[in-house]
């Protein structure tokens, strides 16, 4: 038995950016990938799942992304340990009939249409 937890993002999978085609692919990539593991390996008692964080406040935050992630549904960036909670939930034996799944952790941004 296992747990195997990948670290995708929004960008990619649900949403996009001008200019982060390369960042897009692999992003959207990964959620294929654990979505395909998760079949293979499912039997064996390995479970494979995803996080794809949204706005994260981070020392590499730009004060744009910062500024950008106060137009979130709950107003604010998320923190590191707001996306390691998702991460700590799905490597327990509370996830384990959990497979193939991507948890969004993005205060609900994805929910919103884009407005230019």
């Amino acid at each position: 038995h296992g747990r195997v937890v990948n670290m995708a993002s929004v960008t990619g999978p649900y949403v996009s950016n001008e200019g982060e085609a390369a960042y897009s692919a692999a992003k959207a990539g990964m959620v294929g990938l654990t979505h395909a593991l998760a079949l293979e390996v499912g039997r064996s008692g390995v479970t494979v799942n995803a996080v794809a964080p949204g706005w994260i406040a981070t020392g590499a935050s730009t004060p744009e992304e910062l500024l950008a992630a106060q137009n979130t549904p709950l107003g604010r960036a998320g923190t590191p340990e707001e996306v390691a909670a998702a991460v700590l939930f799905l490597a327990s034996d509370g996830a384990s009939y959990v497979n193939g799944a991507v948890i969004v952790v993005d205060g609900g941004n994805i929910l919103q249409e884009r407005k230019v």
